[in-house]
């Protein structure tokens, strides 16, 4: 076996802390990273009674002859609604909606470069889960989907779950279902390159919020053993020992679920306890580095998976958890191998979800996502390229065609497509977004970043 190559700690360092500082120089300067554009011609100034009044009464009461036709007559079938409260916000936690609003000006821009998908981020200034589901079905008539955002643990499941129930139009909560869809189809092609079933696997999920009970549910629904996993919160690991979660079960629905369908082998303790042997570790829990430490990495069993998805820094350096032994080491950046990042999967999943005007976002409708996420690497799968990377532009087409076609079998899309078309559709929408900002960086209308 060949020597490890030495890794320059202090270089790697250094890059992973660049974004940080870039972001801080070119936040400023932009102002902004989204604003509105306009989509229909203005020949001349007669336009303006055609697109306002007193053209537009006309569509108005085809709409409000025939709802459905706001579809047709305006944006809302291309228009998703961000929505946060700014209460759990990449990592840094509780940082209130002003200071959220940057990270969802982000998704909204990832959302049209890579879905074709006109993002809005709404910032609610309101933490109380009542006030934020009887805002999301007011704002429903201008919108043809809601992406909840960055909203703290155990409110979010209900408000995803009432919102699924009651709204309209579909409502998906990123930090949930994207982000379990990408682990699941990362995890997928993990196993693959180690030649392990995913019934057969021990996993030990870090940390219990949001994003790692949905991870458990997308990966125990595609055929994992949830009695040979664990579960760990900021109190240790989850089984029927705690007290604590069963006295608080009608709050912490999820966790006291998850105590009593994992951990058949009664562990107990904390992280390192949880870690002991098994398979894959899938950590969701606190910026790092040092959350997870070397030795308990060496701990695990053979071609250990190591999942370290927390930002913006993972909870141990991906070259450290190799070192220590790890085959496959997966983290949320974009400046390592292995990004496992939500933004490979929401821009295809709501492209495929509007395109058919499906009701809602079914764990079916991720499963389709996450195979033709994990089926679009190929012949390039290896140890470093379990996942494609984000300026692999056709696997977010591929992703749409697969939900329209899953949202169809469901009996959930009001508009019928087959496969070819909606991949072409899908093609055409996200080409034209990237197309046009590089047009308009071309032109100057985006001005040029400054040397950082």
């Amino acid at each position: 076996m060949s020597p490890k190559p030495k890794v320059n700690v202090d270089e790697l360092l250094a890059k992973a802390k660049k974004p940080s500082a870039d972001a801080m120089a070119l936040h400023p300067f932009y102002r902004g990273k989204v604003e509105t554009n306009l989509k229909c011609a203005v020949r001349d100034f007669n336009d303006f009674a055609i697109w306002y009044t007193p053209g537009v009464a006309a569509p108005c009461r085809a709409i409000q002859e025939n709802p459905e036709l706001v579809y047709e007559h305006t944006n809302k079938w291309n228009t998703v609604a961000v929505v946060s409260d700014g209460t759990r916000v990449l990592g840094l936690g509780d940082i209130g909606p002003k200071a959220g609003l940057p990270v969802m000006e982000g998704k909204a821009l990832l959302y049209k470069y890579l879905g074709g998908v006109d993002g809005v981020p709404i910032m609610l200034d309101t933490k109380d889960a009542d006030d934020i589901i009887k805002t999301v079905l007011m704002l429903q008539p201008g919108f043809g989907g809601v992406n909840l955002e960055d909203i703290s643990q155990p409110k979010c499941f209900r408000i995803l779950d009432t919102l699924r129930e009651e709204a309209e139009i579909p409502v998906w909560h990123d930090d949930q279902q994207g982000t379990a869809t990408v682990t699941l189809a990362g995890l997928i092609n993990a196993l693959k390159i180690v030649g392990k079933s995913i019934n057969e696997v021990k996993i030990a999920f870090i940390g219990s919020g949001a994003s790692n009970v949905a991870c458990s549910r997308l990966i125990f629904g595609w055929g994992g053993d949830p009695a040979k996993c664990t579960m760990v919160d900021s109190k240790g690991i989850l089984g029927m020992h705690r007290t604590d979660l069963e006295k608080g079960k009608e709050e912490y629905v999820d966790k006291w679920r998850l105590c009593q369908i994992t951990n058949k082998e009664r562990r107990e303790g904390g992280i390192p306890e949880a870690m002991k042997g098994v398979d894959v570790v899938i950590a969701l829990s606190k910026p790092g580095p040092d959350v997870l430490k070397k030795e308990w990495i060496s701990s695990m069993g053979d071609d250990a998976i190591v999942f370290v998805c927390a930002n913006p820094v993972p909870e141990i350096w991906p070259w450290e958890a190799l070192d220590a032994g790890a085959r496959i080491v997966a983290t949320g950046r974009s400046d390592f191998p292995n990004q496992v990042n939500n933004s490979l999967g929401f821009p295809g999943i709501f492209r495929g979800t509007l395109d058919v005007r499906a009701h809602t976002i079914t764990d079916e409708m991720c499963f389709a996502a996450a195979e033709a996420l994990a089926n679009h690497v190929g012949d390039q799968l290896d140890e470093e390229h379990i996942l494609p990377n984000m300026d692999d532009w056709e696997v977010f087409p591929r992703e749409a065609a697969a939900v329209a076609m899953k949202a169809q079998e469901q009996g959930l899309a009001r508009i019928k497509v087959t496969y070819e078309e909606e991949l072409e559709n899908a093609k055409r929408i996200i080409k034209r977004s990237r197309d046009q900002t590089q047009l308009l960086m071309e032109e100057g209308f985006i001005a040029e970043a400054p040397e950082t």
